[in-house]
């Protein structure tokens, strides 16, 4: 049993997707723009300007509040958070402080099939500070980004390990993505993270003094730095020397390791009263009510749904709905596959039904498999979704090609490859086109199969004096001698027949 149990925290910013900054009319898009053109007297907060509080961000904090279960005040307050620094023109940043938007909520995370509960302490509303460039011993300040709405999401200290820390910032990614309030790029600053980590003798319910870690831009930062902390930590407590204040320290990612910043500040320190140039913010019903009917399907509740209605494994529902766009691609596939089986099978509604159930597991897995293997092997690295061109219908088709054994797999890839190129045609069209079309006939297959049992006697006779793996040899011949478009069952069933006449 491990000495000492390790108790984490995180503190996520999460740059919303508004077209315009929180308190003003400046565009929100600073990505890739000149530094200090996204500006204003509002948002560089000169004398005498007032802010207006941005709809859409109450609108799209409000979504992350309800993904996270948590429970929204119908009325809360902005506050003035003061502290001086380059990045902030006012010598204050409005967020909220005692009355936020939302709070008590939790989020169910999943690791290796294993769920449980991450309780979330508060979401509130701020606007982002400037960013600041150190270049030698200069700090230059780019203000594009100060004003830029965010929200701030603060879990209660219930990860016992670093990997969890990560699952979940992961999980709220992707989160944020299927709300399309956020693309959360940690790597691009979307999606900001510190992490709080303290330990405590195995059996001990008291909370010892913690230490906030800054610099995170990426999940694997994050893991890696508090694995490191957690390690020096124990080292702590096995020398007698635990911690006995609140600190921050900064990750290196060239050296691994945190490094001392300052001694953490409370509450206290940033002086927090009320925004005296805004009024409290009131989410009435119909507000409330229009934002929770905007609430998509959650990434977790659409894997579990994968999973069981058309029997995908857990991994590779996962492997969709870590992938938005892919995920309603295979399942506007799987709606046209059902299409097909209604229509092509010309049976009456109630026997198509019996029938897609049957084969619908079957159908799901095949669709997967050629998503997953095929067409994400073609894809080019800088792929972007917007760019495919090949229609879920069109792959539908596909897949029945395969599936009725209409064409091999091998006429699959080629087709596959004709579609992507933008070729604007069906399946069945290419497959006619190209000659790929497997041959079917009997009375074609059977000639097939005569000309290659007349012209093998010998490996004939080996066959009936009971060598059955030679079975393989005539089919080979087979497709051979029809180009590869025999159909390999049809021809084995033929063989066979003649062979043990």
């Amino acid at each position: 049993m491990a000495k000492y149990e390790t108790i984490i925290g995180l503190e996520i910013h999460l740059q919303l997707k508004t077209k315009s900054k929180m308190f003003c009319s400046c565009s929100n898009d600073a990505d890739n723009q000149a530094p200090n053109t996204l500006v204003c007297p509002i948002c560089l907060g000169h004398p005498g300007t007032l802010p207006t509080v941005n709809r859409e961000a109450i609108r799209q904090g409000l979504l992350v509040a309800l993904a996270l279960n948590c429970k929204v005040n119908k009325k809360s307050k902005f506050d003035r958070k003061n502290y001086f620094y380059p990045d902030l023109p006012k010598g204050y940043q409005i967020s909220q402080f005692d009355e936020p938007l939302a709070h008590d909520g939790h989020l169910v995370i999943e690791i290796d099939e294993r769920k449980w509960s991450i309780g979330i302490e508060r979401v509130h509303l701020e606007e982002d500070a400037a960013k600041n460039i150190h270049s030698g011993d200069k700090t230059l300040v780019d203000f594009n980004r100060g004003g830029t709405p965010l929200v701030e999401i603060v879990t209660k200290p219930d990860f016992k390990t670093p990997t969890e820390a990560k699952e979940f910032l992961q999980e709220l990614r992707l989160i944020a993505r299927y709300l399309g309030v956020s693309d959360a790029d940690m790597e691009k600053g979307h999606l900001r993270c510190d992490a709080n980590i303290s330990l405590r003798p195995a059996g001990d319910h008291k909370f010892y003094p913690k230490t906030e870690i800054k610099n995170l831009n990426s999940f694997k930062a994050v893991e890696r730095a508090l694995l490191y902390e957690e390690k020096r930590q124990t080292e702590l407590w096995d020398k007698g020397q635990a911690p006995t204040m609140t600190e921050t320290r900064g990750w290196d990612e060239n050296e691994e390791r945190t490094l001392e910043q300052r001694s953490k500040e409370g509450s206290a320190d940033y002086r927090y009263f009320p925004e005296p140039d805004l009024p409290p913010l009131v989410i009435d019903k119909k507000f409330f009510e229009e934002a929770r009917a905007d609430l998509p399907e959650l990434p977790l509740d659409r894997k579990d749904r994968l999973v069981k209605e058309y029997a995908l494994s857990f991994k590779d529902a996962w492997v969709l709905v870590n992938q938005k766009d892919w995920a309603g691609y295979f399942e506007e596939v799987m709606s046209d596959l059902r299409a097909w089986v209604f229509k092509a099978k010309g049976m009456d509604s109630d026997k198509a039904s019996r029938l897609w159930e049957e084969q619908k597991n079957a159908l799901a897995k095949l669709a997967y498999n050629w998503i997953s293997s095929e067409i994400f092997g073609l894809l080019p690295t800088d792929f972007k979704f917007s760019d495919f061109k090949i229609s879920a219908e069109n792959f539908a088709e596909l897949m029945s090609l395969l599936y009725e054994k209409k064409i091999n797999s091998s006429a699959g890839q080629i087709i596959l490859k004709e579609m992507f190129k933008g070729v604007d045609d069906d399946p069945s069209h290419i497959a006619g086109r190209l000659d790929l079309l497997q041959i079917d006939d009997i009375s074609t297959l059977e000639d097939l199969v005569t000309k290659v049992i007349m012209s093998n006697p010998d490996q004939v006779r080996e066959y009936q004096a009971g060598k059955a793996a030679l079975m393989k040899f005539f089919v080979g011949l087979v497709m051979k001698e029809s180009h590869g478009k025999a159909n390999p069952e049809a021809v084995e069933r033929i063989l066979k027949d003649k062979l043990n006449a």
